[in-house]
């Protein structure tokens, strides 16, 4: 091939696909317009756009369409490799310092130290804590993807499709736009379709949109009014499902650009960083800029006081390894696993460990309404005379029409079957069918004709109220037949206003006895008949979501319900569950608002209505970006985004998968006071982390500080760089503990979040209580206890004595550490009295005394010989004693003042 025929044949490879980009572009700009072209213009129209028509598509058109608008196919977003998502995992901020701490370790204690001389014991410590902080990060980020699978698995099947004029059974990830599609009841609607013809169709978008009943749709655009996306009736959604009825329709959004794919695209995008996430992060910068600060400080000054440079860097880097709580990973890990098991316990799992603290710290819960609310199940109300009173026997005539039926069975008469077969005796066998005039979506009402033992015959008919008024010439009204008035109509009317007011779906009720004897009966048929009562329908509240509402504002947690579902049915549910006389704001509204003005609207407002997917996002994202840990309970796809977005997504036992997989947190049991138990639990979660971090941080703090100053003053180390790893061990396996440990009940009442500012004024306040006691110690050991036992000042003494008399000290600075960084535990995990007020649990009180024990005994060990401790005289402990109720005393001084300007304690 030439040089030239090469190029022009490049030059139409172009020219094709800038056309194939310029027609998917006109289908994404038609797209983007709500749906309203599709849904206002001609079939006629549509079809010339799609170069379609109503004999279907040949297969080289097929091919065509599939090039110009992409495949019938749910895309996730980019997945990162296994390797990115391992170092994702491993390298942070926090295992950052932690690994290099790790390596200058390992050179400086093992690869230069003398033979006799090395030791791995830090480097070990540090190491495992690194290991298992990102294993459990990496098991979470494995599953971060599993809930667009979802999706995809959810719309594997086939569905009816004209090809030249033929009818085929197509996978529908074969469908294309232009695709003529037909739909029968129980098909599953496999992409976004402009309908063209209808005959009494009925489709449930509830996974979709929340709505509770299932939605008439007809293939008119003439009568289309502005509406959400989800309102327009001649447009079936991907997702969605026909529940009775037949259609024809144009595919005309496939894939990724239809609604149900946008979901799947929100679902898989990575999550936004929580609350507790932005916390650790906070936290370990924080950690990480004071250890930047006070390691060099304590090397040059030990440096430029003794004089060995060398023995002052490996001190300085044991200060970093102490002022770094190692043990961060695993105790938060601990805490997360320990709240995970309990609340199983309970019938919650716990997906995503961290929502664990989430829980904790949510202060607006966000719900959907159907199936979290509510029971997603239709129940029969009321079966009311003309009057307005209970009466059995308008559910008797309504449970012949619904049981004698053969048509398809919707969720009302299963509602009254149920009703009649819990409230009534009636033996089937006393009756015989006759005929039947099946439902349609035209005169919206079915009749069954039975005749009992007798030979009596009964016409029963049951339909919308307005279709039941025209074919009812009597009313039996206060039990009397007499003739339906427009004075009786209008009170009926009235009747069937009040009970939609309060949410309820009305069906009337009537029947006609000894009807004319025919061959068949026919519509026809179907006149001069007595109105007899009314049947009112309603999905109602769970049994305990009014307590759990009620326990979760006692709490501190604000309750907003985001529903796809209509007003009329949401207040209904709300009066029912407590959020009565609340104003609705409607999604036509929030699509007009921009972002400040919603971020007012959702501070104001509880209640929204006919939301899409798209904009409970929208409110989510608006709440957090307040300041706010916001939760999101739903059950249906079109919640998944917006759980997704949320701090913590929950879901319920019936959930579809697809809000399953995108929840952290899943309830089991229908009893919503579980939501209680998990916030309890969050709270009690994020006090012991909290614990954990101010004890260890404002401990460590002032440890340093005394150490900075026993620097400069004293001629050697105060500590030897392996006592003070040591005594950071014994402290951290302590503190292990702490997650069995209960908090005040105080506690619990408030949300609780992540304040690492909180963390450094604790540090402040708290830290240099120590090193008060710290310096008298010092001051103690240097001048009385040292020179008492070895017999004479540092600088009279052989080099021998002043090995021992240095021996002598590192003990009494090592156990009046330990004593002190332990006993401070149980005064700093309460505001109140400790070990009086409020006790720590056994766990916790025995592993703390039994690191006390074992740090007091280790200097008359061999081992704490070989570790440059020595034996300390009686008189030490007396001093000792002291020196700690001293501090402790101090500690409830400071610990006062702090909560009094800060509000809390942890």
């Amino acid at each position: 091939m030439s040089l030239n025929s090469k190029k022009s044949k490049q030059r139409v490879n172009f020219r094709k696909k800038a056309k194939v980009m310029e027609k998917r572009a006109v289908l994404n700009k038609k797209n983007n317009q709500s749906y309203e072209y599709f849904a206002r213009n001609s079939v006629e129209t549509i079809l010339t756009l799609l170069k379609s028509s109503k004999r279907g598509l040949t297969h080289q058109q097929s091919v065509l369409a599939r090039e110009s608008y992409g495949e019938n196919v749910i895309t996730q977003g980019k997945k990162n490799s296994m390797i990115i998502e391992i170092l994702k995992a491993y390298i942070t901020p926090f295992t950052i310092v932690l690994i290099t701490l790790a390596i200058i370790s390992f050179i400086t204690d093992y690869v230069i130290a003398a033979p006799e001389e090395r030791d791995l014991v830090g480097v070990i410590i540090i190491v495992v804590m690194v290991l298992i902080s990102g294993t459990m990060t990496l098991i979470q980020s494995v599953k971060s993807n599993q809930a667009a699978e979802k999706l995809k698995n959810m719309v594997k099947v086939t569905a009816t499709v004209l090809r030249r004029q033929k009818a085929i059974e197509l996978p529908i990830e074969d469908i294309v736009c232009g695709d003529i599609v037909k739909l029968s009841a129980g098909d599953l609607i496999p992409a976004d379709i402009r309908l063209t013809k209808t005959k009494d169709l009925f489709v449930s978008q509830s996974a979709m949109t929340g709505e509770c009943y299932p939605v008439e749709k007809k293939a008119d655009y003439q009568l289309v009014k502005e509406a959400m996306e989800t309102d327009y009736e001649n447009i079936v959604f991907m997702g969605s499902n026909v529940i009775s009825g037949s259609a024809e329709g144009v595919v005309f959004s496939v894939g990724d650009n239809t609604l149900f794919g946008k979901v799947a695209k929100d679902v898989s995008e990575k999550n936004p960083q929580t609350n507790f996430e932005t916390g650790i992060s906070k936290t370990s910068w924080l950690l990480i800029r004071f250890m930047l600060v006070m390691a060099p400080a304590v090397f040059l000054i030990n440096g430029l006081t003794k004089g060995d440079w060398f023995e002052a860097f490996l001190f300085g880097l044991s200060v970093a390894v102490g002022l770094t709580p190692e043990m961060l990973p695993m105790i938060v890990t601990t805490n997360l696993v320990k709240g995970a098991s309990s609340m199983a316990k309970k019938g919650t799992i716990i997906k995503n460990l961290n929502a664990i603290q989430n829980f904790g710290a949510i202060d607006v819960l966000c719900t959907d309404k159907t199936g979290t609310l509510t029971q997603d199940k239709i129940i029969l109300e009321y079966h009311l005379d003309c009057a307005g009173k209970e009466d059995a026997r308008v559910l008797r005539h309504a449970f012949f029409n619904s049981y004698y039926q053969t048509g398809l069975k919707n969720l009302m008469d299963v509602a009254i079957i149920d009703a009649a077969k819990k409230e009534l005796s009636i033996e089937s066998e006393d009756y015989r069918k006759v005929d039947e005039i099946p439902f349609d979506f035209k005169r919206r009402r079915m009749s069954v004709v039975i005749e009992d033992r007798k030979g009596k015959t009964q016409m029963i008919t049951k339909g919308a109220v307005e279709e039941m008024l025209e074919i009812s010439s009597y009313v039996d009204y206060q039990g009397t037949v007499t003739p339906l008035t427009k004075k009786i109509k209008n009170e009926l009317l009235k009747t069937v206003e009040r009970l939609n007011e309060e949410g309820l779906r009305v069906l009337a009720v009537s029947q006609k006895t000894n009807p004319a004897s025919v061959d068949e009966f026919s519509v026809s048929d179907e006149h001069e008949m007595v109105l007899i009562g009314y049947l009112a329908f309603l999905d109602p509240p769970k049994e305990t979501t009014k307590a759990a509402l009620e326990a979760l504002a006692k709490h501190g947690v604000g309750v907003k319900v985001l529903t796809g579902d209509n007003a009329l049915v949401t207040k209904s549910v709300c009066k029912q569950v407590g959020l009565a006389n609340e104003q609705m704001v409607t999604g036509n509204e929030v699509a007009k608002m921009n972002d400040v003005e919603l971020k007012t609207i959702v501070e104001k407002y509880n209640i929204f209505v006919k939301l899409t997917p798209q904009q409970k996002t929208r409110i989510v994202e608006t709440l957090r970006a307040a300041g706010h840990t916001v939760g999101f309970m739903g059950d249906g796809i079109n919640d998944a985004p917006a759980m997704k977005e949320a701090d913590v997504g929950i879901s319920v036992d019936t959930a579809v998968d697809i809000a399953k997989e995108s929840a952290d947190v899943i309830l089991l049991e229908k009893d919503l006071m579980v939501l209680e138990r998990g916030l309890l639990a969050g709270r009690t979660t994020f006090g012991n982390i909290m614990k954990y971090v101010k004890m260890t941080a404002s401990s460590n703090f002032g440890n340093m500080f005394s150490v900075v100053i026993a620097s400069i003053f004293l001629p050697f180390l105060p500590m030897l760089p392996l006592q003070l790893l040591f005594l950071n061990l014994i402290y951290d396996i302590s503190c292990m503990s702490i997650p069995w440990d209960h908090v005040d009940n105080e506690y619990l009442d408030t949300p609780k979040k992540w304040d690492s500012s909180k963390i450094g004024s604790f540090m402040k306040w708290l830290g240099p209580t120590s090193s008060v006691f710290d310096i008298t110690t010092y001051l103690f050991m240097y001048f009385v206890i040292c020179p008492q036992v070895i017999g004479g000042n540092y600088h009279e003494l052989a080099p021998a004595q002043q090995a021992a008399f240095i021996a002598v000290f590192h003990a009494g600075w090592f156990i009046e550490s330990l004593w002190s960084q332990m006993l401070v535990i149980h005064t700093l995990r309460t505001p109140k009295l400790p070990f009086i007020q409020s006790r720590a649990s056994f766990i916790l009180t025995t592993i703390t005394s039994l690191g006390i024990v074992v740090g007091t005994v280790l200097p008359f060990t061999a081992f704490g010989r070989n570790l440059g401790l020595s034996v300390l005289p009686a008189n030490y402990f007396v001093l000792l004693g002291i020196t700690i109720f001293a501090y402790l005393f101090l500690v409830m001084i400071v610990k006062s003042f702090y909560v009094k300007r800060y509000g809390e304690l942890l």
